[in-house]
């Protein structure tokens, strides 16, 4: 019955210490940005491609259609630095919540000592030496907190959205990852066109040097006209050098990004053709999907792990209560250490109630309330930032297809130009003047159409990720 009575206060006195928070109930903030995509003439929907897929739910191995550029970002997610360097925070993280997590339990001891003493003992007018040899042995728990008024509960709490927040961190980096390594990837296929036609130009510009200085030294054609067509030529050639720079410095930065030197069979040598990715992307965003970001909702464990403090900053106003208790055995002989009548115990419950301690609590308290706002602040420009760049892609998005069109139709007209321009050159019924203009036409349209292509890319890419894509 006794038992039954002691084990029901302990029930009761957990229920009434679990009751006790002193931390301000946590509601999500307000989203402070529209409930809907902007609307406009940039956000003209994308070409019926089918139902809309959600990025977030859109594995990036579906979402990536090139084989080349799936298996460099599955090289990247295996080898890349950064991406192991957040993994470690989340174990750092985690170690550090199953510490404080500690606090909420008693650690429980054991100890034994031996204690050997010899004392002089004068007994009737005899002098004589009195040996003691005390042997003890205990089990116990040392200065345990009883959680009154949720002072550990709290900093537990701060400590395992901590970790929630490490986790989410190393999620927005992989999801950082991918974009980087598929922009990456893209770049440097774009690069290696512009190096192909900026070949293709200077072999063309040669021919038109040669025809020129042949047609000087007839006499058909002035100096002026060879050091035109040797200026295109020169151009051609600097533009050469500076892509193959530029080709070079792409692959460094992929190797760089997958953690490893990568194969020549996984890299670009031309803008593709086809998609690279899928384009059902949706053409507008309920704001609440926002919330699904890694970025996102780390900010939002921060602001609760904020929230919590002030519970535990508040908590350390009241009285700290403490307990110290042990149950063991202590015996003369080491023989009788553990036999009946040897058993000993003892409970040292303390409280710690402060009086003066010169606002360093109130100081506490406020520092832990406006690291809240702070938080709060964080978590509604993330909200923010988030809105603006799924509302920049869009808008890109938006008109990117006639852009392309465009473009494409430009770059054929100045071709077509320039073949004209190029055979009545020939044909001696034009001069060089109107060869040269179709020249660096068809230079510039080539180069922007590109410039143009890999826009669109990159625009996918980044409205993939800016919607919580590339996780899974």
């Amino acid at each position: 019955m006794l038992r039954n009575i002691k084990a029901m206060s302990v029930a009761s006195l957990a229920l009434t210490l679990a009751a006790c928070d002193m931390a301000p109930k946590y509601a999500r903030p307000e989203m402070p940005v529209p409930q809907a995509s902007p609307q406009g003439p940039a956000y003209a929907a994308a070409a019926d491609g089918g139902a809309a897929i959600v990025p977030a739910d859109t594995a990036w191995r579906d979402f990536f259609t090139d084989p080349r550029l799936v298996r460099v970002i599955e090289t990247s997610l295996a080898n890349n630095r950064d991406l192991r360097i957040a993994v470690a925070n989340v174990e750092q993280a985690r170690a550090q919540y199953k510490v404080q997590r500690a606090d909420l339990l008693p650690t429980v001891g054991a100890t034994g000592t031996a204690t050997y003493s010899e004392q002089p003992l004068v007994q009737f007018g005899q002098s004589q030496r009195l040996n003691t040899d005390v042997y003890q042995a205990q089990v116990g728990i040392s200065a345990w907190e009883i959680d009154l008024f949720g002072r550990v509960r709290n900093l537990t709490k701060a400590a395992q959205e901590q970790y929630f927040a490490s986790v989410e961190n190393r999620n927005a980096a992989q999801t950082a990852l991918v974009a980087e390594v598929a922009t990456a990837w893209v770049n440097m296929a774009a690069d290696q066109e512009l190096l192909s036609i900026a070949r293709t130009l200077a072999t063309a510009f040669k021919e038109t040097l040669d025809l020129n200085k042949a047609r000087f030294d007839k006499g058909i054609a002035s100096e002026l006209e060879v050091r035109e067509a040797q200026t295109s030529y020169d151009q051609a050639r600097a533009a050469i050098a500076s892509a193959t720079t530029l080709v070079a410095q792409d692959q460094n930065a992929l190797n760089l990004l997958a953690g490893t030197t990568l194969g020549s069979e996984d890299l670009p040598s031309a803008l593709p053709e086809g998609h690279v990715t899928l384009d059902n992307l949706p053409a507008e965003l309920p704001s609440t999907l926002l919330l699904r970001r890694p970025d996102i909702a780390s900010a939002e464990h921060q602001l609760i792990a904020a929230n919590a403090n002030i519970g535990a900053a508040r908590a350390a106003f009241f009285p700290q209560l403490s307990l110290t208790a042990a149950l063991g055995t202590v015996s003369l002989g080491l023989s009788g250490l553990f036999k009946s009548g040897s058993d000993t115990w003892s409970v040292a419950p303390s409280a710690t109630l402060p009086i003066f301690d010169f606002g360093r609590n109130k100081g506490n308290l406020r520092y832990a309330k406006a690291t809240y706002d702070a938080m709060l602040a964080t978590y509604e420009k993330s909200v923010q930032t988030g809105f603006r760049e799924v509302a920049d892609a869009l808008a890109r998005r938006g008109t990117m297809t006639d852009q392309v069109e465009a473009q494409t139709s430009q770059r054929d007209a100045a071709r077509k130009a320039y073949d004209l321009t190029q055979a009545r050159f020939r044909a001696g019924v034009d001069g060089f003047l109107p060869t040269l203009v179709s020249q660096r036409t068809l230079s510039s349209a080539e180069q922007s159409l590109v410039t143009t292509r890999l826009a669109r890319l990159t625009n996918m890419i980044e409205l993939y990720r800016a919607m919580g894509g590339g996780l899974k």
